[in-house]
């Protein structure tokens, strides 16, 4: 597994673009990408049942709020939010994804939306929150976690779509 350290294909149009919710930045590269027309419409995986659009989308973007932006409130992890992203994504009869989610969480969403979605083309699209220090990252306790953890759902995840734990 490694992690992503720049973002490929940023010419490439999908059909739609899902962010799962749960890091930081992930949501404001989303609406840039789907202002810049790199996609139709914007899927945001994974909101509380509490979040609106006025909560979460600046008065900037509201314009592509009515054409161009769907929330999904019912995955609470991962696993989840790839299953949620698969069934929009055949309800709208889209094809092609590109996949917002911080470059440490990148292997673990392109494996489990992959597993969920092994017809659609992915494209990711990893984003590199500050406060998570890549490069010597053993020296800093908080990224030294992150990826301790990531690494650890990681290898469950690929354990479960291996031998077919699937729910």
């Amino acid at each position: 597994m490694s992690l992503p350290r720049s973002v490929e294909n940023t010419n490439i149009v999908t059909d739609a673009i899902v962010v799962p919710t749960g890091g930081s930045g992930r949501l404001i590269i989303g609406l840039e990408l789907l202002d810049a027309g790199k996609a139709e419409r914007l899927f945001i995986s994974g909101v509380h049942s509490e979040v609106t659009f006025s909560s979460i989308v600046h008065e900037k973007d509201a314009h592509l709020v009515s054409c161009c932006i769907d929330l999904g409130k019912n995955a609470i992890d991962t696993h989840q939010n790839a299953l949620e992203s698969a069934a929009w994504m055949k309800q709208n009869g889209y094809t092609s994804l590109r996949l917002v989610t911080g470059s440490y969480h990148m292997p673990r969403a392109m494996l489990e939306f992959n597993q969920a979605m092994p017809n659609i083309t992915l494209i990711s699209h990893p984003t590199f929150p500050t406060h998570v220090k890549i490069s010597e990252w053993w020296h800093y306790r908080g990224t030294t976690g992150l990826l301790a953890s990531e690494y650890a759902k990681y290898v469950l995840a690929l354990f479960r779509t291996t031998f077919g734990f699937t729910s």
